[in-house]
């Protein structure tokens, strides 16, 4: 049996599921709101009904799905099954086309208990009526997923250039190809599946280019040995797929620059060096390409994490990821996070962290946090998943030569068309000091967007030309991220976490009462505060690795 209290979980991907379920299970109310109209998010995507794939043409399979006859070892189990299990449980209440789009954390206590943090959200689809609602939320679980990380580079903004993900979303969901002859580029092993997916939607992938080399994974041989070998035949099975299809895969290239006159026509590749800037005289022109996928890994959407308070880190790469406790706990109470939100690490991974980020959220609100048996298995299984993502982001770093690719009239910025002189302007000639001022001085980030496509490259790009003060006057190394400029996360703290209408925002009433069902729900502040909390910084022995940490009790 439930109480009245709740807790929200937000993102239905992998993570998202199993924590809604765990919680769920565990006896706690549990709420599940997600942007999709299905749950299953990117990896469990599946293409709509229809009378088949394309003649002469294999059906395009989920991406990582298991074979017929079940579930590989290492996989994460399928997503309709799971769709079935939250649509049956009674305690789980699923809002798809709902969007969380700004988060309150708790001030202060109501009627003795902590007060709830509030979620904000907007339900119907995204080109229809919207209705404002307001959750008020017990406990917290984010698993609000990640986006595709892209790197500006000559031609990137012509038709026909399109990240991994979009690629990807387009062949499972619609079971379109974005293009006829088709070139995947970029680093990490993403680029398989998106080239399997493609070839399953019947484009011709004229090869896949790898800017990093596999030698990489000598950085770190035991994760990837012991908490990879999972991988392994997941790994052959793409392997096999490009072999069948012939299509040439190659490491230490990547496409410098991309050509057309209205859409795509052409690329130029290239051999990198190590640090991957570009070998003197092996750039070489590839003519009749209609799309270019790239993919340069991923960036986690922490946004509502920013909005709620939790302390952030730099992960083994540099990407930003939310600071994590014991037991999926992050720096601010009653909040809980799992998935890429904590480092990109695989759907398995992600699985594991959301279901154990739900029996905690269970614990935290009196409930029993599962079988201790359970538990302590879930905690061995995100650890060694944490390895094996730390030696990932180690074997395939993005280095800092992407810089030179760069010509004077780039566009870093597409959503404001900031060219990169434009860009090393602002930093060389007006001094800015930090990623606001930098687009108070050259608008970017200031689009459409509003930086989740642009923001790391342009903060990157600007940090590289900020003189270093142990060199006077001398720019600072390629790629470095000066502590000193300004907010390090300021780039990513978005008031509004997703982009909604202009009239949906404005027609929100400041006094209708919350969409809750929680017994304080009365007393709830309604007006919008959208000014978000001081970062929380626990102790530094509370933001060790988690992987170095003892397992800890189900109520730690």
């Amino acid at each position: 049996m439930t109480d009245g209290r709740r807790i929200v979980v937000i993102g239905a991907g992998p993570a998202g599921l199993h924590a809604a379920l765990a919680a769920g299970r565990a006896g706690a109310r549990v709420t599940l709101v997600d942007n999709g109209a299905r749950v299953g998010g990117q990896y469990h995507r599946h293409a709509p009904p229809a009378d088949g794939p394309s003649p002469g043409h294999a059906p395009v399979r989920p991406h990582h799905a298991p074979p017929a006859g079940g579930a590989a070892p290492g996989r994460a189990p399928g997503g309709q099954r799971l769709a079935r299990a939250v649509d049956a449980h009674p305690a789980i209440d699923h809002r798809p086309h709902t969007t969380a789009w700004s988060i309150e954390p708790a001030r202060g206590a109501s009627g003795g208990a902590p007060a709830p943090h509030l979620v904000h959200v907007l339900t119907g689809p995204a080109d229809g009526f919207r209705t404002p609602g307001t959750l008020a939320a017990d406990a917290l679980v984010l698993c609000p997923g990640a986006f595709d990380r892209s790197l500006p580079f000559p031609g990137w903004d012509l038709p026909g250039v399109v990240t991994a993900g979009a690629a990807q979303a387009l062949a499972k969901g619609q079971r379109l190809a974005v293009g006829q002859r088709v070139i995947v580029a970029g680093t990490g092993p993403f680029l398989l599946p998106v080239a399997a997916a493609l070839l399953g939607a019947g484009a011709r992938v004229l090869g896949v280019w790898e800017a990093g080399s596999p030698a990489g994974w000598l950085r770190s041989p035991l994760a990837a040995l012991r908490d990879g070998r999972g991988k392994l035949p997941e790994l052959t099975a793409y392997v096999g797929t490009l072999a069948r299809h012939r299509v040439p895969y190659r490491t230490r290239r990547a496409v410098v620059a991309a050509h057309g006159e209205g859409r795509l026509r052409a690329v130029t590749a290239a051999r990198l060096a190590p640090d991957w800037t570009v070998r003197p005289g092996s750039e070489r022109r590839v003519e009749g390409v209609d799309a270019l996928c790239v993919g340069y890994g991923f960036t986690p959407q922490l946004e509502l994490a920013l909005a709620t308070g939790c302390a952030l880190e730099d992960g083994p790469d540099g990407t930003p990821r939310v600071a994590l406790r014991a037991g999926q706990r992050t720096s601010v109470p009653r909040v809980y996070a799992a998935g890429e939100l904590t480092g990109v690490g695989g759907a398995v991974l992600a699985a594991h962290e959301g279901e154990l980020a739900g029996l905690m959220a269970a614990a935290a609100l009196g409930h029993r946090a599962g079988d201790p048996a359970r538990v302590a298995w879930l905690r061995r299984r995100v650890r060694s998943g944490r390895r094996f993502a730390a030696a990932l982001a180690l074997a395939h770093p993005v280095r800092p030569g992407w810089h030179t690719w760069l010509r004077g009239d780039t566009l870093v910025c597409r959503c404001e068309e900031v060219s990169y002189d434009a860009l090393r302007a602002a930093v060389t000639e007006r001094h800015v000091d930090g990623p606001r001022a930098l687009k108070l001085a050259c608008r970017a980030g200031l689009g459409a967007c509003q930086g989740r496509t642009c923001g790391r490259a342009v903060t990157e790009l600007a940090a590289g030309l900020i003189p270093d003060a142990s060199a006077p006057g001398a720019p600072a190394p390629r790629g470095r991220r000066p502590l000193g400029y300004g907010d390090r996360y300021a780039i990513d703290a978005r008031p509004i976490a997703q982009p909604i209408r202009l009239g949906d925002l404005a027609g929100l009433p400041a006094d209708s009462p919350a969409s809750t069902g929680s017994p304080a729900s009365t007393d709830l502040p309604i007006p919008i505060d959208l000014t978000p909390p001081p970062l929380t910084s626990p102790p530094p022995d509370e933001l060790a690795p988690p992987q170095h940490r003892d397992p800890q009790p189900p109520d730690a």
